[in-house]
């Protein structure tokens, strides 16, 4: 096993999926063809939501969702300091104030106790912000629900950032159903559920949200009619409304997503029975996974743990013994408001004790549908080594 590398995450491609690239690559349409409607239309059935709009990457589907919810210069957005960069950044990008919400360190997502406390201070500052970003770490979604309740009762709009959770369920509904909020978006990066090569969509359930959107990933143009502020001047006609951007997804990638959103449950299944085996295996002992909600199915894009018991330099040994070993192991994530350039506005340590504390415990080990089951033993093994 030395000699086989086996990383945390790894996309599954199919003979169906190359054929379906082919055969847009035979085409009259490789960019903006039939095949972005139809992934588009496809994602909307099946998580229950009434418009899905695509784009080039998540970060562009959170950056246009923060600018169809009108956040701007003078607004404050928050998130989660333990996610990716792009979940705060999509704030920056439109002018927008942004901080975190601590975590809930059994689960790693944003906690809905420290939420409520956050907001009863910002009322009383009149600092309350315009948009929440609760993202659902490693495929599980966080209590959407009471999230939702405190949205009605502060005045806040609410963004999933769902980048690692398509095909995961909150209430035996799809994750992005928007039912508790106004946007969802997802990430087709090759290691995430299921890919796009490069990819991701924005859903919703309200038409005006959607329609702006959709303007705003294509420059800001229209070649509506009934949008434009004067009479069409033929059929080359199009105007823009406002300044937008080319995040516009290809047909290309449109038509390996769509081709992979048939395996997506039996993907997410087998992610399932991985977790399970790594649950059994670590079940009393030192090595503590992120707990699973009842409420929720996860799609576990990631499979993460903690080892409560380990000193700094321990932590680092096991994830550099498990590289040297062949496996991949890593970190997600680096919580944001420690970076260099959030320091620089303002944030320090100590800001946000759970995500420090998960930080200096977690490790992501290898969970991917190509893994197999001598893949799962060696890795266990050779964690339990480590860690022992």
């Amino acid at each position: 096993m030395t000699n086989k590398v086996i990383p945390y995450g790894k996309q599954s491609i199919s003979q169906d999926d190359i054929n379906a690239v082919i055969d847009v690559l035979k085409s009259d349409w490789l960019t903006q063809g039939p095949a972005v409607p139809a992934f588009e239309n496809a994602i909307a059935e099946y998580c229950g939501a009434h418009y899905a709009c695509a784009t080039n990457s998540a970060t562009s589907a959170l950056h246009i969702a923060c600018l169809a919810l009108d956040v701007g210069i003078g607004d404050i957005v928050w998130t989660s300091p333990i996610s990716f960069v792009a979940s705060s950044n999509c704030a920056l990008y439109c002018g927008a104030e942004v901080d975190f919400v601590d975590i809930d360190l059994e689960t790693g997502n944003m906690s809905v106790a420290a939420l409520q406390e956050k907001l009863t201070l910002a009322k009383q500052n009149k600092r309350l912000p315009k948009v929440v970003i609760p993202v659902h770490l490693a495929g599980q979604s966080c209590d959407m629900a009471a999230i939702n309740k405190l949205a009605k009762e502060y005045g806040f709009k609410v963004i999933e950032d769902a980048s690692h959770a398509i095909g995961a369920k909150y209430k035996d509904k799809p994750v992005g159903s928007c039912d508790y909020s106004d946007i969802t978006v997802f990430s087709f990066h090759p290691v995430k559920i299921i890919t796009s090569a490069e990819g991701g969509m924005a859903v919703t359930n309200c038409a005006e949200l959607n329609k702006k959107m959709s303007r705003l990933r294509s420059h800001g143009i229209t070649n509506i009619p009934a949008e434009m502020t004067e009479h069409s001047h033929g059929p080359w006609y199009y105007q823009q409304l406002e300044l937008g951007f080319n995040y516009r997804m290809t047909d290309m990638q449109a038509a390996l997503g769509l081709s992979q959103l048939k395996q997506l449950d039996n993907f997410v299944t087998v992610r399932n029975d991985i977790a399970k085996t790594y649950n059994h295996a670590f079940a009393n002992s030192a090595i503590a996974h992120l707990t699973q909600s009842d409420d929720c199915y996860s799609s576990y894009h990631l499979y993460i743990v903690r080892l409560t018991q380990c000193d700094k330099e321990k932590h680092k040994s096991v994830i550099t013994g498990m590289r040297e070993q062949g496996i991949i192991a890593h970190l997600h994530y680096i919580p944001i408001h420690l970076q260099p350039y959030y320091q620089a506005l303002g944030f320090s340590f100590g800001d946000f004790p759970n995500a420090e504390t998960y930080y200096k415990q977690a490790v992501t080990i290898p969970l991917h549908p190509t893994m197999t089951v001598d893949d799962q033993t060696y890795v266990i093994t050779t964690f339990f080594n480590l860690v022992n």
